[in-house]
């Protein structure tokens, strides 16, 4: 059964930092496309970050570019959303999906992300 579980949000300041992380349970991660999402009430659910399963490519939303990185780490089947400078307005639930070749998804429950002013 697959299972994603993200940590790490909380409770943060603009201009701070903050990682998000997902670990996967019945899925290795270095063999699916593994996408960050994020979800801020009344919006849609919003494409943030990928990691691709070949060659571990990286793709960004224009407007995290230069302050979001994704990573991961295939020995422990995690993947990482490195938040540099978060803005009010990227309050949200930040989602992990993963995509396997098939094109199923696996979403995580979400982790809650409150950045102040």
């Amino acid at each position: 059964q697959v299972q994603l579980a993200e940590s790490g949000g909380g409770f943060v300041q603009a201009g701070a930092s903050l990682r998000l992380s997902c670990v996967a349970s019945g899925l290795t991660v270095s063999s699916y496309h593994v996408a960050w999402y994020r979800q801020s009430p009344g919006k849609d659910r919003e494409f943030v970050a990928v990691i691709n399963r070949i060659g571990g490519n990286t793709n960004y939303a224009d407007s995290v570019k230069g302050r979001f990185t994704i990573s991961r780490d295939g020995a422990k089947d995690m993947v990482y959303l490195q938040m540099n400078s978060p803005k009010p307005e990227e309050t949200a639930t930040y989602y992990c999906n993963a995509k396997d070749s098939d094109g199923i998804n696996y979403w995580g429950k979400g982790t809650q992300d409150n950045v102040s002013s």
